[in-house]
């Protein structure tokens, strides 16, 4: 069969290439849907039981707007509470649980976040008198991680501590206790659906346990071969949002890691070699930041990337000079420092945007580093501070090797730490070398004398 053409009308053309158009009339379109979800309107709580020195009620919630909206919450309210203690029940008392109805007609909020943790019973409390979503400072800083985790080390972890959280809080989940089947043949002793999910999660949490200790077992071995190349560690650690990935890309002299003004911008820890003024170099990691009242399970499931912390030679602490809660924050991080173990490593202190310092670097620590890492001030003597510290770290090293050595010599020096004088009779080496450049050093000893102090 042929195919038919269709004619269209006259009367189409008229209409559409008639005078109307040829005058440049525009046709009016219907304007496309925004499908964008419109952001969850955030109210903020707290109890200032005044135990918290140094972090009154106000300025933590202005941490927890912050928090909020890294989240992509529209912060519309905060409201605080001075009490000796949280009440059991509602965390704020039933009678100001009910005052904040009023606020939820006032400003449409759709989330209550509470500063602190909250327990299964003060979260169940709150959400049956407001009716509306409720979570606590913890679940928020999980849901950031959550956000930004980017590779599968990082997504493992979050999740990991999220199970972690999640698991006492079941009660909440599962108000009934219905048995799991029924009818004929079911009755009697049987499983809860809260006892099912309890025992799902508990599953899950030891595969995820298992595979973060994979992870761990992963940095071990990257460690373990940079310490055969005998190149000193440093880590960065800090308060988040510090500058301590912008710090990293000015020490490399690239943007090697993903820096933002944002909380938690940085999960998964990157490494760098960094080469110091004396020659010496040193693998720099950036580490995930650290935040007032940080959840036991982050650092818990982190704890195979914060090794990189313990494991380091020299810590480099980053510290905010234009936030007035520097002090605060320095104890934050020192608190979790404790509790990796890593409190007592070797430390240099960097005061950082120092370019916009509402605190001098000596009101922050006697020895801090006045830097700023984003326009380079400062990072001169920053570097030479690292190399100094990190080589009286070193095993000091002073002897003579012959000639036909040169070689293998100069291939030690060029991993930084020692200086080679040519004297008429021998090489003379002196510095400081790590324990594996000192063991080489006295390989090739021949009949030289070598003092090794």
């Amino acid at each position: 069969m042929d195919a038919q053409q269709t004619r269209l009308p006259r009367s189409f053309f008229r209409t559409r290439c008639g005078s109307r158009y040829a005058r440049g009339t525009v046709t009016k379109r219907t304007a496309p849907i925004d499908l964008t979800p419109a952001p969850e309107r955030a109210f903020l709580i707290a109890v200032d039981t005044g135990s918290d020195v140094g972090w009154p009620a106000e300025d933590s919630l202005q941490e927890l707007a912050s928090l909020a909206r890294t989240a992509g919450a529209e912060v519309v309210g905060a409201e605080w509470q001075q009490r000796r203690h949280p009440d059991p029940d509602t965390y704020i008392g039933a009678g100001k649980a009910q005052e904040l109805l009023a606020a939820k007609v006032e400003t449409g909020f759709t989330v209550l976040i509470a500063d602190d943790e909250l327990s299964p019973t003060q979260q169940r409390g709150l959400e049956e008198v407001l009716g509306v979503k409720v979570i606590d400072r913890s679940r928020l800083i999980l849901d950031i991680f959550a956000l930004h985790a980017r590779t599968r080390e990082g997504r493992l972890q979050v999740e990991l501590a999220q199970l972690e959280y999640q698991l006492p809080r079941l009660t909440k989940l599962w108000t009934h206790l219905s048995r799991t089947g029924g009818g004929i043949g079911t009755r009697g002793p049987g499983e809860s659906q809260l006892e099912t999910d309890r025992r799902l999660i508990r599953d899950r949490i030891s595969v995820m346990k298992a595979r973060v200790d994979q992870v761990r077992r992963s940095r071990e071995t990257g460690a373990k071969s940079r310490t055969t190349r005998g190149e000193p560690t440093v880590a960065i650690v800090g308060y988040t949002n510090a500058g301590k990935s912008t710090l990293l890309n000015s020490l490399v002299g690239s943007s090697v890691v993903l820096a933002e003004d944002r909380l938690f911008a940085t999960l998964d820890p990157t490494s760098r070699r960094v080469r110091l003024p004396g020659g010496l170099h040193a693998i720099v990691t950036d580490t995930v930041g650290f935040i007032h009242k940080l959840p036991h399970q982050l650092v818990d499931a982190f704890r195979a990337t914060l090794e990189e912390v313990s494991r380091a030679d020299l810590l480099l602490e980053v510290v905010d000079a234009s936030d007035h809660h520097a002090l605060e924050h320095r104890a934050t991080v020192q608190a979790v420092l404790d509790e990796l173990g890593a409190a007592e490593k070797p430390r240099i202190i960097a005061a950082n945007k120092i370019d916009a310092a509402q605190m001098h670097p000596r009101e922050i620590d006697a020895s801090a580093l006045g830097v700023s890492a984003a326009t380079g001030l400062g990072l001169g003597p920053l570097r030479s501070a690292l190399e100094e510290a990190l080589q009286r770290q070193g095993t000091p090293v002073d002897l003579r090797l012959p000639y036909t050595a040169v070689g293998e010599v100069e291939a030690i020096r060029a991993r930084g730490g020692i200086q080679v004088a040519y004297d008429e009779d021998a090489l003379h080496v002196t510095g400081f070398a790590t324990a594996e450049m000192a063991s080489e050093l006295k390989r090739l000893k021949r009949n030289s004398t070598a003092k090794l102090l």
